[in-house]
């Protein structure tokens, strides 16, 4: 819980930000950008673990949570990235040049004009990285030894070490692992609900 806490808020933000500046950007320069997260995307996130590890290991940050939250700084993923860009990017011209005749930073107008206008993609990102971040069993795996650390999906796989039989602590693990992951759907469900019904009206 305290590493989906401190990872989704963070990644949400950096991703926010940087698809903000990103489509603020002259449309060669947000090609070449978008460009290159397309390619970082088609990169397996299989082929960054050893390097990643080796990183951490040299920076004597193995056995933490560190390796767990530091992707957030970074957005977590291209993806979400790219969906804030198109969606700022939707965000009529008209409204930016307002904000600048206004004299509002675009650190304001990020926050007080453009944030507002896509809150149904927060919620979305936002709900999905929750249950990646819930839901993660391999980085654990790699970084994190002590048992006092261990997040869900690694205590999960402690259980089957267990008599195969206790079909109970099995159903109650399965449980704790997915009503999380299914209340911040509902939230983010109606979320959207509410949007729907204020664009209607």
């Amino acid at each position: 819980m305290l590493v989906a806490v401190l990872a989704v808020p963070l990644s949400v933000l950096v991703a926010s930000l940087a698809g903000f500046a990103l489509a603020r950007l002259t449309r060669r320069t947000a090609a070449v950008v978008v460009a290159a997260s397309l390619v970082a995307l088609m990169v397996p996130a299989t082929a960054l673990l050893v390097p990643r590890f080796a990183i951490f290991r040299f920076l004597g940050l193995t056995d933490t949570l560190v390796p767990l939250i530091a992707p957030a700084l970074l957005g977590s993923s291209p993806l979400y990235v790219l969906v804030y860009y198109l969606a700022f990017r939707a965000v009529p011209t008209d409204l930016y040049d307002a904000c600048q005749l206004a004299d509002l930073s675009p650190l304001r107008t990020w926050w007080r004009v453009a944030l507002p206008l896509v809150r149904p993609v927060t919620g979305a990102l936002t709900a999905l990285t929750f249950v990646l971040t819930w839901s993660n069993f391999l980085d654990p795996l790699i970084y994190v030894y002590d048992r006092d650390l261990f997040t869900l999906p690694l205590a999960l796989r402690s259980l089957s070490l267990l008599d195969p039989t206790n079909f109970p602590v099995f159903l109650a693990g399965a449980v704790i692992a997915t009503v999380p992951a299914l209340v911040v759907f509902a939230l983010a469900q109606r979320r959207f609900l509410r949007y729907d019904d204020r664009s209607e009206g």
